[in-house]
């Protein structure tokens, strides 16, 4: 079965830069969509970034408004692995990061940001942006 692990996470200044990663084991993550989420203490989770799986036309990605043109998402078929590139961090940043695989290969970007097919998760990853 598939586990997701993701990494990365720590304390940084606002203006720096992380990288996420969610390593998975059990299942080959080429024919997923992978989502990334977050959840700020007292606040709903909400989607962050979502790519196509390697095996669909143009493995596309999408992304919250609220972190377009500074998160980057991208993936590692041979690691196994999808990263999470965030740079220029603001301190709104600041939640646990979590990704997230469906339950079905078919599923796409459209449905994990809706919440559909969301089946694994991993433990979480926290990002504090602070000076």
């Amino acid at each position: 079965q598939l586990k997701l692990v993701e990494s990365g996470g720590g304390l940084v200044q606002p203006g720096g830069s992380l990288r996420l990663s969610c390593a998975a084991s059990g299942k080959n993550l080429y024919y997923y969509s992978i989502g990334w989420f977050r959840q700020a203490p007292g606040k709903e989770r909400e989607g962050v970034s979502c790519i196509m799986p390697t095996s669909s036309i143009d493995g596309s990605t999408s992304y919250a408004d609220s972190v377009k043109g500074r998160f980057t998402i991208s993936r590692d078929n041979a690691k196994n692995t999808v990263y999470l590139q965030m740079n220029n961090l603001k301190p709104e940043d600041t939640a646990v990061y979590y990704c997230a695989a469906p339950s079905t290969v078919v599923a796409n970007c459209d449905d994990l940001e809706r919440g559909l097919y969301l089946e694994v998760w991993g433990q979480g990853t926290l990002v504090t942006v602070s000076s």
